[in-house]
């Protein structure tokens, strides 16, 4: 017998564990193999999907290639981050490629939503934005109606990127052979403390060291230089802990003690006029176009009423955020960038014109001709105080005037009433009618003609928005009309909430250099660029004349001295507020004389009476509501029943 046996014939297998331990080093050698070419695939794969994604989202191959030009800029960080997550996807999904399957495609779309948003609003695209994706729906047909083609396109395009990827799904499932769970433990060993690290940087609030070596600078005070500057992936993250208001420097209790304590006490005349705000959807004097002549004039009244002028805080939509301001007084300038009160911050009682006016007597109600949910405007109202609000679906009259309901419903709707009303009546009123896109022939018995320098698609757009712009004037007219008539006090204030969203239009007249207009600019091209007429107007007096332009929060002030109304917040606070400044933006202060601060916020001293206006919208918004006797009294059995 040889050597290598036993006496029974069985192998010697102390002589074959030397052998056995080759082979189980070689296996290891080529596992640690197999995870260093996985990872630096994931790399390669990271690298490339980065890059299409800035190409996507900037819409510039050669601005995605200086995004990367530096090799110490956030974009390779960017791809470190994303190899890092591929890599643990792999790991918990079991086969390689199977992570990159699962984000590609989401962060892709993430991408171009953002260019979109970006090309036809100006501001990019905002984790925040996901919480009214039912509402980009909801336009869908009024977007797909201006560019038909384009939606067939994106249509197929979908249906053809779902079979694919479900296709290649299957393939890697077939073709790939599953890792082993050494292999997995391993990637996920290495990718999850990782990432953890990366999301620990993500909180711009408060400096990292590590970050600012990465050279990932939060810029939140100017989004589209943070977007630029870091790419679309970090500067979206960045943007992920917005729900979340930090307190203003300095503010305490004592600050609020501090604010020098209003002059004005509430106050209400004997016979309490009715109240009634209109907010007319993108209303605005298409006239301001260079080399545009639209006869006839389309807004003829409003011009003859006119006060002064709405500085929008926005361009081209979000009316959410301007009817925040015109109600309650306060200002957007304090909250993040690309934040939307109503989504994000509106969650309890809040104050409001309405809240003060019910509190004295007066019956309160919210005219919508659009869906209720719509900007959670139904939850939203009824934290203002509106004893009711009616949307499309329980008017009485809800006629369609081109794709949506028309103004003229919504006059019918307000008229009826108030003249039902046995109460002195607060009335606040967003119309739809003309909301965006302006499809060419939107409506079929268009009047005015449009002469312009442009391509023929750019001026019959521009004339489907004269056509509706005319009608709210028309409306506009009918109200003042029907008011005269009344023996009860009736004070109207009517405004556009923002420029219309005419993209092409304002290139081809020379209005704007792009689609939208720039977030930053020349006080001088941010007043062109943002103002929308405002109407201020009493059957008892008539128009409140010189108002100039001001800021949404500035509009119950001016209401409430047409209606003879005082009020410790409304009219005592920002009346003196408003003896300094006009308009009060995220990057702008005016004055009333036209004498303007820029970027005041990023200022080592601020003036103390913005710090307060900051300090008292703080406090009853987020903080313990320390302000509320003194500058908002009427709200303090809502925030003891609300505390219980």
């Amino acid at each position: 017998m040889g050597k290598c046996e036993l006496a029974n014939g069985r192998p010697d297998f102390a002589e074959q564990a030397p052998q056995a331990d080759k082979a189980l080093s070689r296996r290891s050698r080529a596992a640690i193999f197999a995870g260093i070419r996985h990872a630096v695939l994931m790399v390669l794969a990271s690298a490339a999907l980065v890059f299409a994604i800035e190409w996507i989202f900037r819409g510039d191959f050669a601005g995605a290639v200086a995004f990367f030009a530096q090799p110490y800029k956030p974009g390779w960080t960017t791809v470190l981050v994303f190899a890092l997550v591929l890599l643990g996807l792999d790991a918990l999904l079991g086969r390689a490629w199977l992570g990159l399957l699962a984000v590609a495609p989401l962060a892709l779309a993430l991408a171009f939503v953002g260019y979109q948003k970006s090309l036809y609003l100006g501001d990019p695209l905002f984790p925040t934005d996901i919480l009214f994706a039912r509402q980009i729906f909801e336009l869908l047909p009024l977007l797909v109606g201006e560019r038909p083609w384009t939606g067939i396109a994106l249509v197929l395009g979908l249906v053809l990127a779902i079979t694919g990827l479900l296709y290649t799904w299957r393939f890697v499932q077939r073709r790939v052979p599953r890792m082993s769970y050494k292999g997995r433990a391993a990637r996920l060993a290495l990718a999850l403390p990782a990432l953890a690290f990366f999301v620990s940087l993500m909180d711009y609030a408060t400096f990292s060291w590590t970050r600012d070596r990465l050279q990932i600078i939060p810029m939140m005070w100017d989004q589209k230089e943070n977007y630029a500057s870091n790419g679309f992936t970090l500067a979206f993250a960045l943007n992920v802990p917005m729900a979340h208001v930090a307190a203003p420097n300095g503010y305490s209790d004592k600050a609020v003690d501090s604010v020098p304590k209003p002059v004005a006490d509430t106050a209400l005349p004997d016979e309490r006029p009715d109240i009634i705000m209109v907010m007319s959807e993108s209303f605005w004097d298409a006239g301001k176009l260079p080399g545009v002549t639209i006869t006839p004039d389309p807004i003829a009244s409003t011009r003859a009423l006119q006060s002064g002028e709405m500085f929008s805080p926005e361009f081209g939509g979000m009316t959410a955020n301007v009817e925040f301001e015109a109600l309650t007084g306060f200002s957007n300038a304090f909250l993040p960038a690309g934040s939307i009160p109503y989504q994000q911050y509106v969650r309890k009682p809040l104050p409001s014109m309405a809240t003060f006016l019910r509190s004295e007597g007066y019956q309160t109600l919210a005219i919508h001709p659009g869906t209720d949910w719509f900007w959670n405007r139904s939850n939203v109202y009824k934290a203002f105080g509106f004893d009711e609000f009616r949307s499309e679906k329980t008017m009485t009259s809800a006629v369609k005037r081109g794709p949506l309901v028309s103004d003229e419903s919504m006059t019918d709707e307000i008229v009826a009433a108030a003249d039902a009303a046995e109460n002195p009546l607060f009335l606040f009123a967003v119309s739809l009618q003309n909301h965006g896109p302006y499809e060419p022939n939107r409506y079929g018995n268009a009047v005015h003609d449009v002469h312009a320098q442009t391509s023929d698609w750019a001026r019959a757009s521009l004339a489907s928005f004269a056509e509706g712009a005319a009608d709210s004037d028309r409306e506009l007219q009918r109200l003042i009309d029907w008011a005269q008539k009344r023996k009860r006090p009736t004070v109207i204030a009517f405004f556009g909430d923002h420029l219309p969203p005419l993209g092409p239009v304002y290139v081809e007249t020379g209005f704007l250099r792009t689609n939208v207009a720039p977030r930053k600019d020349t006080p001088e091209n941010m007043l062109l660029h943002r103002s929308t007429p405002l109407v201020v107007w009493s059957n008892r007096s008539g128009k409140a004349d010189g108002l100039g332009a001001v800021s949404p929060a500035f509009l119950p002030l001016h209401v409430f001295s047409v209606a003879g109304i005082s009020h410790p917040y409304y009219t005592g606070f920002l009346g003196g507020l408003h003896q300094r400044y006009s308009v009060v933006e995220r990057s702008l202060l005016l004055t009333g004389n036209g004498e303007a601060t820029l970027d005041w916020a990023r200022q080592k001293q601020i003036d103390p009476a913005i710090r307060d206006f900051r300090y008292l919208q703080y406090d009853m918004m987020f903080g313990k509501r320390h302000a509320a006797p003194d500058f908002f009294p009427e709200t303090i059995g809502d925030i003891i029943a609300d505390a219980s």
